[in-house]
């Protein structure tokens, strides 16, 4: 087992919200609170450190006072982008962790026991790196990088100009942890507008 210690976490707030109209879907209220909040509270416990990866003013998410990593690639080249920066920001600012958890910003009902169960399906399957798994499909930003990796992701990025979480991770051995999808998917996520309403009504249940 991957202890606790040796994981840090990283929410992927740096996409383009293009289905939201644009902006911050992480910052749409669900609940009198920023989507974020939620995903925050749900996921800090989990690892021993936590940043956000975000471009453009970090000022806007200094209500968290956690670290902001933007893309260390420019023009917004997806959520692998983004996996890096967390990569990159745990290797200098968290000595000791040798893998990194990715959250995606606009899911708020993640599992409280998710990158305990990335960590354990992982050590279980002798696998490189894991993703979660419900409702009979990937979720390959809900995943556990392992740091040592961040090198050839970069590489993939950057020379090769991959864009696509599958098609890196289909590079390597891919644990995958089954979630049920039973009253509620945990990674439903608030793309549309009319998704915040669907939320709203998961959350008060």
């Amino acid at each position: 087992m991957i202890e606790r210690d040796y994981i840090a976490g990283v929410v992927l707030a740096g996409g383009l919200a293009r289905r939201m109209g644009g902006g911050d879907k992480g910052l749409r209220l669900l609940g009198g609170r920023p989507v974020l909040d939620h995903v925050i509270a749900r996921v800090k416990p989990q690892v021993t450190d936590l940043a956000i990866n975000a471009n453009g003013d970090a000022g806007r998410f200094a209500d968290w006072r956690l670290p902001v990593v933007p893309d260390p690639i420019a023009d917004n080249p997806g959520p692998l982008a983004g996996v890096l920066a967390g990569l990159d920001w745990a290797a200098v600012a968290v000595p000791g962790v040798t893998h990194v958890a990715s959250f995606p910003c606009d899911a708020p009902f993640v599992p409280l026991d998710l990158v305990a169960r990335l960590a354990e399906v992982l050590v279980e399957q002798g696998a490189d790196m894991a993703c979660a798994r419900s409702d009979g499909r990937n979720h390959p930003v809900v995943g556990l990088w392992p740091i040592a990796l961040r090198g050839a992701l970069r590489a993939a990025l950057v020379d090769e100009g991959v864009r696509k979480v599958d098609i890196w991770t289909a590079r390597y051995r891919l644990a995958t942890a089954n979630f049920d999808a039973t009253p509620a998917d945990p990674f439903f996520n608030a793309n549309k507008p009319d998704d915040l309403a669907a939320a709203e009504r998961l959350l008060t249940g």
